[in-house]
């Protein structure tokens, strides 16, 4: 009976996110100007661009800078981090996208082990390129590829992958947990032998402008955006908030709480308790200071979304 009126009591939770009036040119960080023009550069050396894309956000984010250059190339869609995307909803994905004109997608988890996805890599390249006319390349055996997406959404584990698969070697490109990681512009490396096929890693570049604070959100909670640059307790919060609309409320057994809440301030304080995250801070009084201890509220957002990123929250779609 007392779920039943958590439950209950769940419908009367935001049904909107309150971002304060923040604009997003000042909240978000404007696109890589030096690595998109590098990319237009050679474009020319290039069969295929491989964009990839975080599965959980399959709409919001996706640069619409690139749309200029897909429109000149054969063009792959990978929504990677698939095992973090609630695929229950993948035909709706793919119907929306075919709609939009973008209709070679492929899901995939770049970092297991044995992803049977990434076997397809290749294949549907090749197919896509034999599709079209290959003008100043016609008579290069070698193929190449150029990778491009924004911070964070795998391009580089995904090269790995394919040298793991194809070429049963180690990893080409430094993978990391946040933006940021591949900084060199336009690497060339092998991901297949026959065919023989190179791929050029890129930087993540954002747009120009990102369309809405909403979709920067969204882009922030799946860490493709550095936390400090939104905020910890900003981000701990549109979690909580998107968890709720999408009535997931599997935090509520991860933390121990009691019934699910909107509260972020009470859900961090329970996080802290549970896990231990306090500090000791001074507070002056009118008859000298002392010294109390309070939840660590940033460390207890950090693990918020910490364990979301890690799909330990369940896997949701945020689109």
């Amino acid at each position: 009976m007392r779920l039943f009126h958590a439950l209950r009591d769940a419908n009367k939770f935001r049904s909107v996110f309150d971002f304060g009036g923040r604009e997003v040119a000042h909240w978000f960080p404007g696109h890589m100007a030096k690595g998109l023009k590098q990319m237009r550069a050679n474009l020319k050396n290039v069969d295929c661009v491989v964009e990839i894309h975080d599965a959980r956000i399959p709409f919001s984010g996706r640069n619409p800078v690139f749309e200029d250059t897909l429109n000149v190339k054969p063009h792959l869609l990978i929504l990677n981090k698939m095992d973090l995307a609630d695929v229950s909803k993948k035909q709706r994905v793919l119907r929306s996208l075919e709609k939009s004109g973008v209709k070679n997608v492929l899901f995939t988890d770049c970092l297991k082990q044995r992803d049977t996805s990434i076997k397809k890599v290749v294949p549907m390249v090749m197919e896509i390129i034999e599709e079209s006319p290959r003008f100043n390349r016609a008579e290069n055996t070698n193929y190449c590829l150029m990778v491009i997406g924004v911070p964070n959404v795998g391009k580089s584990s995904l090269i790995n992958a394919l040298r793991r698969t194809n070429l049963k070697k180690g990893r080409a490109s430094r993978v990391g947990g946040e933006p940021g990681i591949t900084k060199a512009v336009l690497t060339k490396i092998q991901v297949s032998e026959r065919p023989r096929m190179y791929l050029l890693d890129t930087p993540g570049v954002f747009p120009p402008r990102i369309e809405s604070v909403e979709t920067g959100m969204k882009l922030a909670l799946c860490g493709t955006i550095l936390d400090h640059l939104v905020g910890e307790d900003v981000i701990a919060d549109y979690l909580l908030y998107s968890l709720n609309r999408l009535g997931n409320f599997s935090y509520v057994e991860k933390y121990s709480l009691q019934e699910p809440s909107d509260d972020i301030q009470y859900v961090l304080k329970r996080i802290a308790v549970k896990l231990g995250k306090t500090q000791r801070v001074t507070a002056i009084t009118g008859v000298g200071n002392i010294n109390v201890t309070i939840p660590n509220y940033t460390a207890a957002a950090f693990d918020f979304i910490r364990v979301f990123r890690k799909g330990e929250l369940g896997q949701v779609m945020l689109d």
